[in-house]
């Protein structure tokens, strides 16, 4: 199986995963919702950080990175962000939830070290 193809299915299956979770956390394009900032004040409650600030910037890491990753551009800066993210999600949030944040990490990993691959927009643009 050529790699440009496992690349690209690996950059859309996990773009999906983060894109429909940041998609829950707002209303219309980009408004963030109010129980978005209920989850992160109780349930995610990360140290550290306020959890107005961690809600925007998981939204919008949610919406931006997985957007980057199925066009192939900055892939590896975007692999590296959702990992950030994962690794956050695993040892602050959902610390039981290590098979799905690994299966995450996976789809990661290859993304991170390989880049998005021959049928990304990062190959189009080192061409040049």
């Amino acid at each position: 199986m050529p790699d440009a193809f496992v690349l690209l299915v690996a950059r859309l299956g996990i773009a999906a995963v983060f894109f429909q979770s940041g998609r829950t956390k707002v209303d219309g394009f980009l408004t963030i919702k109010p129980s978005t900032y209920d989850l992160f004040s109780a349930e995610y409650a990360l140290p550290l950080i306020p959890p107005s600030v961690a809600a925007h910037l998981a939204t919008y890491a949610e919406h931006l990175f997985p957007l980057l990753l199925v066009l192939g551009l900055m892939t590896r800066v975007s692999a590296l962000a959702l990992l950030g993210m994962t690794t956050v999600i695993e040892v602050f949030v959902y610390p039981d939830a290590w098979p799905t944040h690994l299966s995450w990490a996976g789809l990661l990993l290859p993304l991170l070290a390989r880049g998005g691959g021959n049928w990304s927009l990062d190959r189009v643009l080192r061409r040049r």
